[in-house]
Formats: C-alpha cells, structure tokens, sequence
C-alpha cells in the first residue's frame, strides 16, 4: 500500500479522529472485547479501537445503476482513497460492517459497501429480469458495479454470500482485485460438486436448504422472514448477544420485493432444482473448475461459527498467491465482521500491505 497520505486524508482523519469519543483508545483494550487475532500481531498506526456495537448507521447511503440493477450502497472514508468493496451475506444486510467501514475510513480508505441483489434499497432495473440468485449473477454484479463507480481495483471482503462473491471476483476477475479478505476461505461451489451427498450430520446443517427447496419452504420464508432470520443468526452465531435494535436495522433489508426469490432461487441453484441464466454459462463453465485464487488473500473463521463451514485445511492450497489464515476467538459466530471488527478491519488492511 502507499504510505503516503494525501492532504485530503489528513482533513478527512482529523474529522474522524474528534468525532471518535465513543471508541477506545488503547489497542490492549482488544483483548477485553472477546476477540483475539490468533495467528498474527501486527498492527497499524492509522487504525483506530472500537468494541462491537459503537455504530448504528452509515456516514452515506447512495443509489447508482449498475448492470440489472440500481445498488444501493452504503460509503465512507476520502474518495480518492484505495477502494475497498464489503460484501455481505444471508441472511444480513450492509450493517454487518457499520463498525467495520469507519476503523477503515480513518485508515485512509474509500469503503463502499453494497446491498446485494435482493437487499435494503437495490432494486432491479426491469420486471423482467429473472430474481436470480445464482453465484455468477453476483460476481457480475460487482464488476458492474464497480464498472459504474469507475472502481478499476478494489480489495474485496465479505463472509457467507459476500465471501463467496468475493472468491468469484478475485478468480474470474483479477485483474480488478488487489486483494482478498475471505471469511470460511473458498467457497465457489458448483452445481455438480453440489450433487454428492455429504455425511447425515453435515446434511443436518443445511436443514434451510431443503425446507427451501420446497413449495412449503418458499411460502414459510415468505411469510415469517423475520423470524426464519432471527433462528438462522441464533444458530449460527450461538454466543453473539445481539439485541433487538440491532436486528431490527438489518431486518428492514429483508423487506426488499425481491428478497424471498432471490434466496429461494439461490437454494435451489445450488442444488440443481433451478436454473440460472444462459448468460452466467461462461461464467459457471469455469467457476466449475474450482479455479485457485492468485490474489493476496488472508482467510478467517470464528472459533463459535455455527454456519456449516470447511476446515481451513482443505482450501489452503487453492490459493497460489500470498496467503494467510487466522482464527478470531472469543465466541466469535458467522458474522465475523459485525461480531469481531477490529479484527476484520485489521486483516483488511494487513492484505492490502502483502
């Protein structure tokens, strides 16, 4: 990264750093939030102390049209700082990095964080797009939207559907990837690798996804969206202790028209029941081929993720380039970036200096 920093960052710093009474001062202070960076030390002088939970909204929420879609997005930090794209997964909204983008902001970088297709105010350009939530739908959305953002390269991180978005952008388009940061590491799947069944207890795990894969299951999520939500982030970060406002500011996302047929479609995708578009062909032809990622990349996980989730052992090899894996203790579940931020920030910026 460029250590140097602009005239336009240093304003831009000092606005963060007065209006920063909420957040810690000492980086010891780290350790009594619950969190532990377990494989690594390093730290960063531009990086403020924050607990989970120190935000509640977002410095800017922005519309553009990108591709199929007009995005929503959530943006922070000096526009003509390195870009930094956030992808969020299901069932969660772009609050999962509320306290994630402005540690980020205050380090100097342009943080853009998207509502997925399907999410808070991203709406689809035409009634006639397919609600398609197939893997290469939205790793083309990203590069549209970075495309209309005039974004030629961004570090990318996300966990669950953004990890997995992530992974596509830095395997089909690395070109447009300076950097990685993957939570539960490689997840590009394919509809035949989806085929074989996997052991009685990891089938247990993707309860959701067969109760999706049924009409019964469609209309269920349909109408208790908000309790099906509510279960899923209980059960997959069983010892995160999140209250009701914070459920409440992500849940408005699940209101969006498309959110049940895009995650119904998603499910089914994945499991051959429904079909993608001829257009993503291409795309999946050689996401199917579980392409390694060359880019700089640090992978986490959540010592209490509740989420099926690989072992770290077996996708280490299927990233060539500069590569690093670190544990987040403390109780931490799924939701990495919202449950453990300053470590996510931390690897963020830490792989953007590999």
């Amino acid at each position: 990264m460029d250590t140097t920093t602009k005239p336009e960052q240093i304003d831009y710093l000092r606005r963060r750093l007065f209006g920063a009474a909420a957040m810690t001062i000492a980086v010891a202070q780290l350790g009594m939030s619950g969190t532990a960076n377990a494989q690594s030390t390093k730290t960063s002088s531009k990086l403020l102390t924050t607990m989970p939970g120190t935000h509640t909204s977002f410095r800017a929420l922005k519309q553009i049209e990108a591709g199929v879609l007009n995005v929503g997005y959530a943006e922070d930090g000096p526009d003509n700082g390195p870009a930094v794209i956030l992808l969020h997964g299901w069932p969660y909204d772009i609050h999962s990095y509320v306290d994630v983008a402005p540690l980020l902001a205050s380090a100097g970088y342009r943080v853009i964080i998207p509502y997925l297709r399907g999410y808070g105010t991203t709406r689809f350009l035409s009634s006639e797009t397919p609600r398609n939530g197939q893997q290469a739908a939205l790793g083309a959305d990203i590069i549209a939207f970075m495309d209309a953002l005039k974004i030629e390269k961004a570090t990318v991180a996300g966990y669950d559907w953004g990890a997995r978005t992530a992974n596509i952008v830095a395997a089909l388009w690395p070109e447009r990837c300076k950097a990685m940061v993957s939570v539960s590491g490689y997840l590009i799947g394919s509809q035949e690798l989806n085929r074989a069944p996997l052991p009685p207890k990891a089938e247990l795990q993707w309860w959701y996804q067969y109760y999706f894969a049924t009409e019964r299951g469609r209309a269920g999520y349909e109408k208790y969206t908000h309790d099906f939500v509510r279960l899923i982030w209980e059960l997959a970060s069983p010892k995160w202790a999140f209250d009701d406002a914070t459920f409440d500011r992500s849940a408005a996302a699940f209101d969006n028209p498309d959110h049940v047929a895009v995650s119904i479609h998603n499910y089914r995708w994945r499991l051959g029941l429904a079909q993608g578009e001829p257009k993503y062909d291409d795309l999946e032809g050689k996401l199917a081929e579980l392409p390694a990622i060359g880019v700089p990349t640090i992978t986490m996980e959540g010592d209490a993720n509740g989420a099926p989730h690989p072992d770290p052992a077996a996708y280490a090899k299927k990233f060539s380039g500069r590569y690093e894996h670190r544990l987040i203790t403390g109780g931490i579940g799924h939701n990495l970036p919202q449950e453990a931020p300053q470590a996510f920030a931390q690897a963020v910026i830490d792989v953007d200096r590999f």
